[in-house]
């Protein structure tokens, strides 16, 4: 029985990769791991437990490359793991063409990078994908920054926004927009739990300009946006209007469109464009990101579609964080 889904289409690309740090297998790349202490695969399922196999092994082989390449900062170890995830890109497909499996990489050393001081869930109400990525990150990056990093999660609607916090124990913050001064300024606050959880501010907004006060609210230097729910009416609106006003005050701003990729996607907001186009989402997406990846931003099957692996975008911003981190614990433990 094959390992994972599609092993036909991927091994001989995997192997390849594999084989140029030296490493003949699969096997052998897990037993790297292991020799290091890291256990990959149950750390990947613990963060989206119906994700495929394959992301397993993808996870696997990215860590075994960072330790091959002798990674010892959590930041060079997301780089690495890109270089896994893009192994397991199918040859020719959407995933593989924009490069996906590498962008994972870069946003995961983004987010492990003390330049970076705030992170972004744009619009990630739609799915709990958006809080299993936001607590696999927020339980683990700031293990090894000396700066902790901020995650938030900035959604369409103060209701979606609450209901969320109380789900997933977050720290629900209700504004109130000025269009005289285009701020927001805080009118509620309440925390559905203690610890790590807690530290994630969610909010929602009435409109796209409340959105974007709030990203400046907190400062965001590094944001992704969902593809699901209301992605022509919020996300990439916020994003490309807040890439804008950052880049006129002179401050970086690293921007991740998640989604798109199918050409006629089955939603009401997804505008399609027929067969020659990936859809009006993954056009929005190009206008303002520097990374683009490719199908849902919570559904495995959906990325595993677009020739990457069976995770949603979201949770994987949280497995590459993660792994990266366990990474660099077993360089500073001598384990490697």
């Amino acid at each position: 029985m094959a390992l994972f889904e599609s092993y036909e289409r991927r091994i001989d690309k995997i192997n390849s990769v594999l084989n140029s740090y030296g490493i003949s297998s699969l096997e052998e790349a897990q037993q790297i791991t292991k020799d290091a202490g890291l256990d990959v695969y149950n750390l990947i399922k613990s963060i989206q437990p119906i994700c495929f196999e394959n992301a397993c092994w993808a996870y696997i082989t990215g860590a075994a490359i960072a330790i091959k390449k002798g990674c010892r900062k959590a930041s060079d170890a997301a780089e690495a793991i890109g270089e896994g995830l893009q192994a397991f890109c199918i040859p020719g497909s959407v995933a593989d063409t924009r490069k996906v499996g590498l962008g994972h990489g870069r946003l995961g050393a983004r987010l492990l990078d003390e330049e970076t001081e705030c992170f972004c869930f744009l619009a990630g109400h739609e799915s709990f994908a958006a809080a299993e990525g936001a607590i696999g990150i927020a339980t683990n990056a700031n293990k090894v920054r000396q700066k902790p990093l901020r995650v938030i999660l900035n959604g369409l609607g103060k209701d979606a926004a609450q209901i969320i916090s109380r789900i997933n124990g977050f720290t629900y913050v209700e504004t109130e927009y000025d269009p005289y001064t285009n701020t927001v300024k805080e009118v509620f606050r309440k925390s559905y739990s203690d610890g790590v959880r807690a530290s994630v501010n969610c909010y929602g907004a009435n409109s796209v300009p409340e959105g974007v006060a709030i990203m400046w609210k907190e400062n965001v230097d590094v944001s992704i946006t969902g593809n699901s729910t209301n992605p022509t009416r919020f996300q990439h609106p916020v994003a490309g209007t807040y890439k804008k006003e950052r880049l006129e005050a002179g401050k970086k701003y690293f921007s991740v469109a998640s989604g798109g990729g199918t050409g006629r996607t089955l939603h009401p907001d997804n505008m399609a464009a027929g067969p020659a186009s990936y859809g009006f989402t993954d056009t929005l997406g190009r206008m303002h990101s520097d990374a683009q990846f490719a199908g849902s931003s919570s559904v495995p099957a959906h990325v595993e579609m677009m020739g990457l692996i069976g995770a949603g975008n979201n949770p994987m911003v949280g497995m590459t964080v993660s792994t990266a981190v366990a990474i660099e614990e077993a360089a500073k433990a001598g384990k490697f």
